[in-house]
């Protein structure tokens, strides 16, 4: 009982040090929760961003389209018409980013008769919810092919699919399970999204920081449980023998160019590849802006031709 009191009540320069060093650790470990708990927050809940189009004056005639994700609710999105029954090059916007960036892009491929649609991810320009990282977006992905497959005016079996960081997670992970897919370009994608927590985690500016890190992830890992299981975008690359696929490395994203590289390498043929000195589309100056514009359309018109598609 002695021995029970002098921790309770110290006395002893021992028992003080080990109270301090104990009253240390506890505010330590709550500490790094509460910033591995901010960190994650902040991950998952983007500052929302928008843009309003205003469909009487803007050139392409885009048409505002309501469609349903399972689990989350109405959606909009918006879709560029191109030639009749041609396929449609569906675009999918990245981390804090949303369609309304990717609108020179849209029109670039509704300039060569693609049929083009837009939208936004959870948690992320106009749509409520969280952001996965790309588990969840790869259903949604998954339901925006759905909702374009019952229409009249496009060829239903044959879609692109173009994507960044976790619209190239998603757009390859689709692709992998939907034969409906023709052709895929992406930029700056990962194998899992835990390999984009840990990048966005180490710029935070705390990521170093002991355990924080590692609690973000355990944290996130709760947050997906439910799709605990989901095998990582090379396991089932196979799948996409005969697809064609352009993978661009962007050189200022280091990390994401070395993921990319990997699973361009990993991929079996029909594939290219692409080095840029700048990714980011929507981040990018005009002459970069057309270029890579040039190089996307050019894919999608030598492996996915508009005119070849329709039907008459």
């Amino acid at each position: 009982m002695g021995f029970i009191s002098e921790f309770q009540y110290p006395t002893r320069w021992y028992s003080k040090l080990f109270a301090a060093v104990m009253a240390l650790a506890f505010f330590w470990l709550v500490a790094t929760l509460a910033i591995a708990g901010f960190i994650l927050f902040r991950i998952v809940s983007p500052a929302p961003s928008r843009t309003n189009l205003d469909f009487a004056n803007f050139p392409g005639h885009p048409e505002d389209v309501t469609y349903q994700v399972r689990g989350e609710g109405s959606r909009d999105g918006w879709f560029f018409p191109g030639r009749e029954n041609a396929p449609t090059i569906v675009l999918c916007p990245g981390y804090q980013r949303n369609r309304g960036e990717l609108l020179t892009l849209a029109s670039a491929l509704q300039d060569h008769e693609y049929n083009v649609f837009l939208f936004d991810f959870s948690g992320q320009g106009t749509s409520n919810g969280r952001s996965t990282l790309g588990y969840r977006e790869t259903l949604e992905l998954r339901g925006v092919i759905d909702m374009l497959a019952q229409r009249d005016d496009v060829d239903r079996s044959h879609f692109g699919l173009w994507g960044t960081n976790i619209g190239a997670y998603s757009a390859l992970a689709d692709a992998e399970s939907d034969p409906r897919v023709a052709a895929i370009a992406v930029e700056s994608a990962y194998d899992q999204p835990e390999q984009e927590l840990q990048l966005l985690v180490s710029r935070s500016g705390v990521g170093n920081m002991p355990l924080v890190a590692r609690v973000t992830m355990w944290g996130f890992n709760l947050l997906t449980r439910d799709y605990r299981g989901t095998p990582p975008i090379s396991a089932g690359l196979d799948q996409l023998s005969g697809v064609p696929k352009l993978f661009i490395e962007a050189e200022d994203e280091p990390e994401l160019a070395d993921t990319t590289r990997d699973l361009f390498e990993r991929s079996p043929e029909p594939r290219d590849e692409a080095i840029l000195a700048r990714g980011n589309y929507a981040a990018m100056l005009d002459d970069d802006k057309r270029n890579y514009e040039n190089r996307v359309v050019s894919f999608f018109l030598s492996n996915l031709p508009p005119a070849s598609r329709a039907r008459h």
